[in-house]
């Protein structure tokens, strides 16, 4: 009997496929099912962001920073004034610092949401993705109430806040987390003990924790195969080492267990959220006292000279910064993201670099689809989170 022979087919996944979450291009060479080998192709979303706030007034970078990864803006924006901050020397109210604890923390579980939506939508679990938009559109009413934008509300500025919170902000705080847990309940009655989703999850796109620093992977992918590294912890910033909150890992490395951990990181920013609006009186500090980067209230602009003097070079100007270069990371939805940012003296970055945590789920994915059946593709991607934007800065 001769020898049977096959040959591999080569097929494109995207850039236009829904479940490539953006512009991903996959190029799949398969054996039948099986996916052999994998290359992908980014940069159809290039937006240049990162040579544009060259261009830009440091505090003029803001909204373009949160449009890289969209669904963590305030997690970029913040990245990046912590860096600028550094420069100059500023070290915020403690207020401040609070505040911007708990604007990152409502931002993760409004990302982890969009996540557990889409990743259950694309393994057939409608009505979970119709269940957590629901909950994120109170977080969008949030983000319009402080700052008039639910997508980029470009709150966090270099310096503090854009300006103190509004009235009713504690009690739509207060109002959500009482709400959420329950709805997280309804989640996991949905998908944890589900057997479609189970078996569609457990055993697929495994990673090692040793795989997963080799592939420079963080967040919630390299602590669902065991690691331990959260920047909150590790390179503590803000108030986060006065704040009683764990940090969820699972051994198995897989996808199911990206679910698990992402599910109880969305539990313990409920927690970090509800000691964080108890700290937080109403009105208070929302900038630091520095007249070179935040502008004179507007009662002393309205009556003082050099106040009206300060305000008008502020806007029209901007500040310079220091010479140096710094780079702080912060723990965003989808792991470290740093901004590194260099000064030349000037009152515009000479540039402004970001570590974006999906850039490396993206390098990685080969390694964890490679000899696993293309339906299963879907799960992987759907598991590491990425956002396109994120990618092609």
């Amino acid at each position: 009997m001769p020898e049977l022979r096959t040959d591999t087919m080569t097929v494109n996944m995207g850039p236009q496929h829904p479940s490539t979450h953006g512009v991903l291009r996959l190029v799949l060479e398969l054996d039948g099912e099986v996916v052999r080998s994998t290359d992908v192709t980014i940069g159809y979303l290039h937006t240049g962001i990162e040579k544009t706030a060259e261009q830009k007034k440091w505090q003029q970078v803001i909204p373009l920073v949160e449009r890289m990864d969209y669904l963590g803006a305030q997690s970029n924006s913040l990245a990046y004034a912590l860096s600028v901050e550094r420069l100059l020397g500023l070290t915020m109210p403690a207020r401040v610092q609070d505040i911007r604890v708990l604007i990152a923390e409502l931002q993760r579980i409004a990302s982890h949401l969009v996540w557990l939506g889409t990743h259950a939508m694309e393994l057939g679990a409608i009505s979970v993705m119709l269940y957590c938009f629901r909950e994120r559109e109170l977080l969008l009413n949030i983000n319009e109430l402080v700052a008039g934008f639910r997508l980029f509300p470009s709150y966090i500025r270099v310096g503090g806040l854009r300006e103190d919170l509004p009235r009713g902000f504690h009690d739509a705080v207060n109002a959500f987390l009482d709400r959420f847990p329950g709805k997280l309940d309804e989640y996991e009655d949905l998908l944890t003990k589900n057997q479609i989703f189970v078996r569609r999850t457990e055993g697929v796109g495994v990673i090692t924790g040793e795989d997963a620093i080799a592939w420079g992977l963080a967040g919630p992918i390299a602590r669902a195969a065991g690691s331990t590294y959260d920047v909150r912890r590790a390179f503590p910033y803000l108030t986060y080492p006065s704040y009683d909150f764990s940090v969820p890992t699972a051994p198995e490395g897989d996808v199911y267990a990206r679910y698990r951990v992402r599910i109880q990181e969305m539990r313990e920013s409920v927690g970090i959220c509800r000691q964080a609006i108890q700290r937080i009186p109403p009105a208070g500090e929302w900038a630091a006292a520095d007249p070179r980067v935040v502008p004179p209230p507007k009662d002393r602009v309205y009556s003082e000279m050099e106040a009206l003097i300060q305000h008008f070079l502020i806007y029209s100007q901007g500040f310079t910064v220091p010479a140096g270069e710094a780079y702080v990371p912060v723990e965003g939805p989808r792991g470290e993201h740093g901004a590194y940012v260099v000064s030349d003296g000037t009152n515009r970055p000479w540039r402004v670099k970001m570590r974006a945590p999906s850039f490396y789920a993206c390098q990685a994915l080969p390694f964890m689809i490679q000899d696993g059946m293309i339906a299963d593709v879907i799960a992987v991607i759907g598991s590491v989170d990425v956002v396109m934007g994120d990618v092609d800065r």
